[in-house]
């Protein structure tokens, strides 16, 4: 049963999936000012194929179709494969430094407090050195 109730909720969002990626598709090229024909003309891709994918009918989109219609529409290659259901590779931050993580730790400080502090920090250091 809950198989069944999974296999329908993906088959649901792959469905919403699809929508989201042929209205997208649809208002692009409308936005441009071209037809069905117009794009199979400067793409290689039938009107039929663009039809369809503007329509939801096909499920998964060939991603080198999705890289033609980015350049033709102008639109990010990465969003037309995100709307398609396409895993995308997020851009990771670097790993804070240590100092930057202090900072974010500490908050601001004036350039007083931040002397007090390395003076503090070398008092602790030199104590810890005689203990050992």
């Amino acid at each position: 049963m809950l198989d069944k109730i999974s296999i329908a909720l993906h088959s649901l969002r792959m469905e919403n999936q699809t929508q989201k990626l042929g209205h997208f598709l649809g208002a692009a090229r409308r936005k441009l000012g071209l037809s069905l024909r117009s794009v199979e003309a400067n793409t290689g891709i039938s009107n039929a194929y663009l039809s369809q994918l503007e329509t939801g009918k096909i499920k998964t989109p060939a991603p080198q179709n999705l890289h033609t219609l980015a350049g033709e529409y102008s639109v990010p290659y990465a969003l037309l494969m995100e709307l398609a259901g396409y895993p995308t590779i997020e851009p990771q931050s670097p790993e804070p430094s240590v100092p930057q993580r202090f900072a974010a730790r500490i908050g601001a400080v004036s350039d007083e407090e931040e002397d007090q502090l390395l003076e503090y920090l070398a008092f602790i250091r030199s104590r810890k050195k005689r203990l050992e």
